[in-house]
């Protein structure tokens, strides 16, 4: 079928729902998730560059454009059994890429094999391309908890997602992390304030820990 595979099988990612089976006010798909992502990372690359570090942006976009394609076989894993432990996360990113690096062998033409292997690949790397990307999918998964417990969201999972994804974030030495604790975090905790959850006391211990 060549690459009419490749992009018909993009509408199955707007059928993937993150977090799934929790109640969630508003509904996110893996579409939309990588998205928001490329958003995210732009103006994270920006801030790179602001303070003087260089960005191959064609590979950024090609990471954070294409980082959950791997979902359309395996669906959305949640986070806390994701992460359980190293060997899981292995195993799961192993069936991933293997079952990407099958996609591409049976539907992609000779020629552009090489170019879908590494846009498809895993991007999170110790690049600066590859740990904007992890900031990125991570800040996502922030906005994402932050909005359902600003509407008061007793799913533990969202204040574990949250939490996860600031402990995570803050461990990473960029600028644009730094600029991220000093500058939005404080205008995220202050719009949360008046929200039934403590967004302000479960921000606090994350990034004590």
């Amino acid at each position: 079928m060549g690459i009419h595979a490749y992009f018909q099988s993009l509408t199955d990612l707007e059928r993937i729902i993150r977090c799934p089976g929790k109640f969630k006010f508003q509904e996110h798909s893996v579409s939309a998730h990588s998205w928001k992502v490329v958003q995210y990372a732009k103006t994270l690359a920006d801030i790179e560059e602001s303070n003087g570090v260089a960005v191959d942006w064609k590979k950024l976009y090609e990471i954070t454009s294409s980082h959950d394609y791997g979902e359309i076989f395996i669906g959305d894993i949640k986070t806390p059994v994701k992460h359980y432990s190293l060997e899981l996360r292995a195993m799961l990113q192993q069936v991933e890429e293997g079952m990407v690096a099958h996609f591409i062998d049976e539907h992609i033409p000779e020629a552009f094999k090489p170019i879908f292997r590494r846009q498809l690949r895993e991007g999170k790397d110790d690049s600066v391309e590859g740990q904007i990307l992890e900031v990125a999918d991570k800040l996502d998964q922030i906005y994402e908890a932050f909005a359902e417990l600003q509407r008061g969201n007793l799913e533990k999972e969202f204040i574990v997602m949250y939490r996860h994804a600031l402990i995570k974030i803050k461990s990473i030495r960029l600028h644009c992390v730094d600029y991220f604790l000093r500058h939005i975090l404080p205008d995220l905790v202050r719009e949360g304030a008046k929200s039934p959850i403590d967004i302000e006391q479960i921000t606090r211990e994350a990034l004590a820990s």
